[in-house]
């Protein structure tokens, strides 16, 4: 079976948190929210057929949410993942919501973001889907910046996303929104549940997501000023905070800036191998190492590079040092100036230390240069 595009991130041994995204966007949606969660939740983020990387056949004419649930409960049993917590931007957060209602054993937690119950009613979708079957996404995809932000703010790769989703597979999923109606049903949803709206949103606002907060029992809902309809692309940091207190986890940037400063492959390799055992270690690595020092701004990356390559050469801890030669290279240092930093160290912290860190560089630039 042909399964939704999706990108997993975080330690396989971390509780599953399946991320989904609004019409005309791709899982880039949550690329400023999502490797914070990962580094509590085992994060999946999936695309809507026909967007990103999503095969466009996967709908059809007619679809429902209920079958782009069906995707993702599909999605979810491939990764092996029985129960999880979600979150969902608009049409995602249908999807989450239509979850809580039909699959309550599949959830355990649910945060719907800048969606509804109903989308005010059919007549406008069945437009929308008639209109790009004739003409395509072009002129929608001009006017995304208008229904998704406020004045003077865009995302350019989500604009593109919007051009580049496929007319058919973007029209069903409006056949999807125009038949979509839960009001009756949302006192049924017994598992947490989170709604955040934005105050600038028109496309769904704030008075949708009260509409549910009223209905489903013991759910909370948080309006973020200034942000409109992404509201993870926009306010990221706000919508983080709202779904580190509901999913559980600290607050901050440090997975961001970790995977900045040493690279995604090697966060990567990082996560895969966390454990229970380690989890604890590498959370304290990630909002400490990464979160609270290397984002203060009283020095700049490239003065933090050049400390920290100091201090590993004076430990002989060698394995690290070459991570951080590759590091300072990510942060503007030159080999020239590496090569400044680590005869500093020889005077300081002795000959055969600084003997073994220029062996260790050396290796690590010429891996790098050979792979360019």
């Amino acid at each position: 079976m042909t399964l939704l595009n999706h990108r997993a991130e975080g330690p396989t041994s971390a509780p599953p948190l399946l991320l989904g995204p609004s019409l005309g966007t791709s899982y880039a949606l949550w690329d400023k929210v999502a490797p914070e969660l990962s580094i509590t939740h085992r994060v999946v983020r999936w695309d809507l057929p026909g967007h990103g990387g999503s095969a466009a056949d996967l709908i059809k004419a007619g679809a429902t949410v209920g079958d782009l649930a069906g995707l993702v409960l599909a999605l979810a049993d491939s990764l092996g993942i029985e129960r999880f917590a979600y979150a969902g931007v608009s049409l995602g957060g249908a999807v989450g919501l239509h979850l809580a209602v039909h699959h309550p054993q599949r959830l355990s937690s649910l945060a719907v973001i800048c969606s509804s119950a109903h989308f005010n009613g059919a007549k406008p979708w069945q437009e929308r889907a008639a209109l790009v079957r004739r003409e395509g996404l072009a002129g929608l995809a001009e006017g995304a910046d208008a229904r998704w932000f406020t004045s003077g703010f865009t995302v350019p790769e989500l604009v593109q996303d919007h051009g580049d989703a496929d007319p058919d597979a973007y029209a069903a999923c409006c056949d999807a929104l125009a038949a979509f109606d839960l009001r009756d049903r949302l006192p049924e949803i017994a598992v947490p549940t989170l709604l955040v709206a934005g105050r600038e949103d028109p496309a769904t606002p704030p008075a949708h997501l009260r509409e549910i907060a009223d209905a489903v029992p013991g759910s909370a809902l948080v309006e973020l000023p200034g942000a409109s309809h992404l509201a993870p692309a926009q306010c990221p940091e706000a919508v983080l905070t709202a779904l580190r207190a509901h999913f559980g986890g600290p607050v901050g940037r440090g997975m961001e800036v970790r995977r900045e400063v040493l690279g995604d492959p090697h966060v990567d390799r990082a996560q895969a191998r966390q454990t229970p055992f380690t989890a604890r270690f590498q959370d304290f690595i990630s909002r400490y190492a990464w979160g609270e020092i290397w984002t203060d701004p009283t020095l700049s990356r490239r003065e933090r590079s050049m400390i920290t390559l100091t201090a590993l050469v004076a430990h002989g801890h060698y394995d690290e040092l070459a991570m951080h030669v590759r590091a300072a290279r990510r942060n503007g240092l030159t080999p020239e100036e590496i090569g400044a930093v680590l005869l500093q160290t020889a005077v300081y912290c002795g000959v055969p230390a600084a003997n073994s860190a220029f062996a260790t560089a050396q290796r690590v630039m010429a891996e790098e240069e050979g792979s360019s």
